[in-house]
Parts: C-alpha cells; structure tokens; sequence
C-alpha cells in the first residue's frame, strides 16, 4: 500500500496539470474528469448557504426528526436554485454549495435572486416552509455569494463510493467566508455588488412628495479575506415565493 501510495503521489504532484475550459457546471461522472492531473475551469457565481445549529437539534430531538429537517430544507434550496439555473454541488454536512454558470449580470443577478428566495422560504411568517420546520427547531442560517474562475477536479480513488469533486478558486473560498459571516441574511461580495441588476439591488419608495424613488437595499461590512480587510455588502431582503 505504502509503495502505491508512494507512486500516485510522485505521479500527482511531478508532472502538468491540464486545464479545459467549459462552458457548464459538471457533474461526478462527466467522462472530462479522470483521476489523473485534469481539471475543468469554468466561470460561475457561487452561492454558499450553510444550515447552523444542527447539534443543538440533534442534542433537543431524534434522529428521525433531524433527518426530516434536513430533508425538508436540502429540497427547499435544490428546488429554488434549479428554478434559477442553479446547480447544487458539494453538499457538505449542512452546507451547500450552488454554481450559477457564465458571465452576464442576468446570471449573476439570479443567484442572488434565488438567495432571496430561499431566505423567504425559511424566514417568512408567510412560509409553510418555515411553519413546518418549526415544529422541530427554527434554522439559522448564512449566505454567501462571491464570483469568478472555478477549477474542478476529481478526487479520490475508483468505485462508486470512493470519489468526489473538489471546486477551486476564490469564487467558493469567499463565498463560504462571506457566508459565515452572515446570520439568516446574504452576504455579497463587492464583485457582485457592482454587477446586480436593478431588480435585486434597489427597491422603489415614495419620498415625501410622493415621487418614487430607488432604495439600494444593501449595506457595507468588512471582513478579514487572504490577510486584509475587505468590503462585502449584505441585505435583510427577500423575495417571496409564489
């Protein structure tokens, strides 16, 4: 074992890595990715949603009904995202990790537009969702967007239970800071910020003289990114699911 250990590793970490561009999120059998040194790059928005506080519901109630809450809040975020040209990867414990895949600010603009779906589903006083779920316990959760080049590549060793994806680059790895930062509200990098479409950045109000004006419905805060302070913006909006 120890000798092919040796050997992969050798193999791995000497020779090239090839790199192909892509135009779509893949998936764990797509014949692109080997074990070998390859990758796919594409370029996505990155939306992180983390669920908090699932020891403290395993600690207050039975499996069984944990694994109905995650049931329940796993399909509630996969059925949002996809509506939106989502792709859910990565579930990691009670994080997800959702690929919106291109360049436009349309794109980009409907990962944050489903982020504030998902934080109606599960916040609103108007959600069955969330009337449900708290039955058992109200979630607490963060989200996180950020944007940019992502190299996927496969990991592990064959057979069906012994492989999965590794997604790299800045776009997760900010997302996921960003996400942890934020409680029951979205966080947004301030790449995303400068590229939202109107519909997910401002809202419209009346002055006092009853002339509509625009709202920007986002806020600064900093955080602590690769050993500086950077600016992130988020919201307490949401959008209601109809």
């Amino acid at each position: 074992m120890k000798d092919g250990i040796d050997t992969k590793v050798a193999e791995i970490i000497d020779n090239a890595f090839d790199v192909t561009d892509i135009t779509y999120v893949p998936d764990i059998n797509d014949s692109k990715l080997t074990f070998g040194n390859k990758g796919l790059k594409l370029t996505a928005t990155t939306l992180y949603i983390d669920m908090r506080g699932s020891t403290a519901v395993l600690n207050n109630h039975n499996k069984t009904s944990v694994a109905k809450l995650h049931k329940a809040y796993f399909h509630t975020i996969v059925t949002i995202a996809k509506s939106l040209g989502g792709e859910v990867r990565s579930f990691n414990g009670d994080g997800m990790l959702v690929l919106f895949q291109g360049t436009t600010k349309k794109k980009l603009s409907n990962a944050v537009s489903a982020a504030m779906k998902m934080k109606w589903m599960l916040t609103s006083s108007d959600s069955k969702v969330k009337k449900k779920m708290e039955k058992y316990s109200s979630v607490n959760f963060g989200i996180g967007i950020h944007y940019g080049d992502i190299i996927c590549t496969k990991v592990g060793i064959t057979g069906e239970n012994n492989r999965d994806l590794v997604w790299i680059g800045n776009a997760v790895n900010k997302s996921v800071k960003i996400g942890d930062k934020i409680h029951n509200d979205i966080g947004i990098s301030s790449y995303v910020y400068s590229n939202l479409e109107d519909r997910v950045k401002y809202v419209t109000e009346k002055d006092w003289y009853g002339n509509d004006v625009k709202k920007d419905i986002w806020k600064t805060a900093t955080i602590e990114y690769n050993g500086s302070d950077e600016t992130y913006y988020f919201t307490t909006y949401h959008l209601e699911v109809t």
